[in-house]
């Protein structure tokens, strides 16, 4: 599968240039490979945080609902003698 490429120009410090040089340098990437994969973990990190509130809201609304529906369990159910 290939991906579409688009060229930008970004502005950086030059200290942030310098570091990420290093870096690519140290894993044998090119400098736009690593500024592609650090977007690409930023938006994974982004992902996983969305999903954790999603879940999160979910849990509390069964939780809600659990609650709401233990007390008509009686209604439904006779007691156990």
């Amino acid at each position: 599968m290939t991906t579409q490429v688009k060229n930008i120009t970004v502005s950086i410090p030059r200290e942030l240039i310098i570091f990420a040089d290093k870096v690519a340098r140290e894993k044998r990437i090119s400098r736009s490979n690593l500024v592609a994969n650090c977007l690409k973990e930023l938006a994974a990190r982004q992902l996983q945080e969305q999903l954790k509130e999603g879940y999160t809201a979910m849990a509390k609304e069964h939780k809600r609902f659990a609650d709401m529906a233990i007390g008509s369990v009686h209604e439904v159910l006779p007691e156990w003698e």
